[in-house]
């Protein structure tokens, strides 16, 4: 009987695996995430969850978002911005409203020249403005493919 153990190389069991599984990781669900996790994993139709889990991990694209504080920045001063130069926009109509309510055509005539001096260079202002703002956009917001 010893000389038939020793003919089989005298061990039993399973054939060891090529790649094993030797890292093991836990995380820890609470009620609400678990009965969901079920219900995906009763769903899915496989009879391994742990198998669910690593196609869960592996078999789908993750997306990763990097939130850049100067662009988020530079973003709500350009969003206060454009809210400001707005509302220069309604003081203007406002302005020229009153202007001819007011006063006589020819002096109406005489503030109206000054205000358009100074909307053309609020304009070319907010020409500026824009042209910087695409080039920020085009050196550090767009995606590389």
């Amino acid at each position: 009987m010893k000389e038939k153990n020793n003919a089989n190389g005298g061990k039993g069991g399973r054939n060891p695996k090529i790649d094993p599984s030797i890292h093991r990781h836990v995380f820890r669900l609470t009620e609400k995430e678990n009965a969901e996790f079920l219900s995906l994993y009763e769903t899915s139709g496989m009879h391994n969850k742990a198998k669910f889990i690593i196609s869960l991990l592996f078999e789908r694209e993750v997306k990763t978002v990097k939130i850049d504080k100067g662009t988020v920045d530079f973003y709500m001063r350009l969003t206060s911005f454009h809210s400001q130069f707005r509302s220069a926009g309604v003081n203007y109509n406002q302005v020229v409203k009153l202007l001819y309510r007011h006063f006589s055509e020819k002096k109406a005539a005489a503030y109206l020249y000054k205000l358009e001096k100074q909307t053309a260079e609020f304009a070319a202002l907010c020409r500026k403005i824009i042209l910087i703002a695409q080039e920020f956009e085009d050196k550090h917001l767009k995606k590389e493919h």
